[in-house]
Order: C-alpha cells, then structure tokens, then sequence
C-alpha cells in the first residue's frame, strides 16, 4: 500500500488509540497493511490474552481507523 496511508494509520494509533491502551496497561504494534485495506496489529501488554481485546479491536481500535482514514476496510489481530 501507499506509504501515506501506513503513516497516516501510524499516526492514529500513536495520537489517538495508544494512549487508551497504555493507560490499561496494553499497546498495538502495526504489523502489516494489505492491498485490499486489512490492517494487522499485534496486541500486547495486558491486551494479548484479554478476554476484551476482540471487543477492544472491533469497536475501538477498527472503528477509530475507519473513521480517520477511509482505506481501511477492517482491523484484525495477528500473534
């Protein structure tokens, strides 16, 4: 993908979703950015293994990313 895009998801996750995470203890890490807009993110911290990540990815993180930067069509976990 465009290197926009994986600065301007880059930055969404540091300005505006890592601070929530850190603040419970956890973090994302942007792993990869496919052709068809799929973002993988790794979940560590206290967010691997939480039984609220996948609530946290979808209604958070994927949310957040979709509004901000329209390319995105979803956001899944990866180890």
């Amino acid at each position: 993908m465009d290197e926009t895009i994986k600065e301007k998801i880059a930055k969404v996750i540091t300005e505006k979703i890592r601070p929530n995470l850190q603040a419970d203890g956890g973090d994302a890490e942007l792993v990869e950015i496919t052709e068809d807009g799929t973002v993988k993110l790794r979940l560590v911290g206290s967010c691997a293994g939480c039984p609220f990540a996948a609530m946290t990815l979808a209604v958070g993180i994927e949310r957040t990313l979709k509004a901000e930067i329209p390319e995105v069509n979803k956001v899944v976990a990866v180890d």
